[in-house]
């Protein structure tokens, strides 16, 4: 697995090919539909995190899929929501909107287990007044849970009752129909040289996905409120030739009570939480880390202090009230749309 931060930008000449194709694909729908698996499948790999739960994805996460005559570049983006809580929130739908605005094709991403509706809310929220709409192609997802005659009946109403260029009934999960929905997108690219390296798969640094990992396990773990307020952040990675790579998270959380939940009895959550982080990022990075599961560290040692003595700085959890809120914070965490520089 490479990532863009282990190449330098090279010039690419793909001229003696007038029929490459390249371009942007903005992956638009609400939330718990499938745009991260569809994303993960049609990249070959997983990049986006995947839970049970909306707004798993926060980022406008860039996926590379290339071919010896293309490369498609994917931006799986957080699930459109109508209400908007928080700072974050807005943030996100603001992501959404520049994702589809400058792609040039869309998918909108339907669940086919639900009745059939108009997507009119999720395109105003992705595109908005855009006076060209670029080429759109309706994604029905989840056909492997319903009946073929079903399938048909939707296939029919959204045909009818959208406004998209096509309907394509897949399963994400599975990988079925997603040779069409890839030739789908090729006949709308515009033809062209690669805008990136073809061996990579992501223009996000490592220590994005490293990040991302820790908190599609903490959704996972923990319910209700507590992973939504939950901001990971990798503090310091490095990288060692003769051991194991060595890495610092830090949990972001709104409340104590949130942070005492995330420790648990004795550290116990935290535990379960950094062992199960630690084997996912080592399957993504195709290497060993340092992130143990007894590796832990509490912000406030007093509270712990008999378990804490034995403990290393691996893990931080710390309490920043209305995180989701504070505009400063949101940019710097990378909601603003530029990937940080890690």
């Amino acid at each position: 697995m490479v990532l863009l931060d282990d190449y330098e930008m090279e010039e690419l000449d793909y001229a003696s090919d007038p029929n490459h194709r390249s371009g942007y694909v903005a992956v638009l729908g609400k939330p718990n539909v499938g745009k991260s698996t569809l994303s993960n499948q049609m990249i070959g790999q997983k990049l986006s995190i995947v839970t049970d739960k909306p707004q798993t994805t926060r980022h406008r996460i860039l996926g590379i899929c290339s071919g010896p005559q293309y490369q498609m570049i994917l931006y799986d983006t957080p699930g459109v929501i109508q209400k908007q809580m928080h700072k974050l929130d807005s943030m996100m739908m603001k992501n959404v909107r520049s994702a589809a605005i400058n792609a040039d094709c869309v998918l909108v991403i339907v669940d086919a287990c639900k009745a059939p509706e108009r997507i009119d809310g999720v395109w105003e929220e992705g595109v908005g007044s855009l006076k060209d709409k670029p080429p759109t192609l309706l994604v029905l997802n989840k056909k492997d849970l319903i009946k073929p005659g079903e399938i048909a009946k939707k296939l029919e109403w959204y045909e009818k009752c959208t406004d998209v260029d096509e309907v394509i009934p897949v399963s994400a999960k599975y990988g079925h129909g997603m040779e069409d929905v890839k030739d789908w997108i090729l006949s709308k690219l515009p033809t062209g040289p690669a805008y990136y390296p073809k061996d990579i798969v992501s223009e996000h640094p490592e220590r994005f996905f490293v990040a991302e990992i820790v908190r599609e396990k903490i959704f996972m773990q923990f319910r209700n409120e507590v992973p939504y307020a939950c901001q990971v952040n990798v503090v310091n990675y490095k990288s060692r030739s003769t051991a194991k790579d060595f890495i610092q998270v830090e949990i972001v959380v709104e409340k104590n009570s949130q942070k005492i939940i995330i420790i648990g009895k004795e550290g116990r959550a935290l535990k379960l939480l950094a062992t199960a982080a630690r084997l996912d990022i080592e399957d993504f990075l195709q290497k060993k880390v340092y992130l143990e599961h007894d590796s832990l560290y509490f912000v406030n040692e007093k509270d712990y202090s008999p378990y804490c003595n034995s403990l290393s700085q691996q893990i931080e959890v710390k309490v920043k009230e209305n995180w989701r809120q504070d505009e400063r914070l949101l940019n710097y965490y990378g909601y603003g749309g530029k990937i940080r520089a890690l």
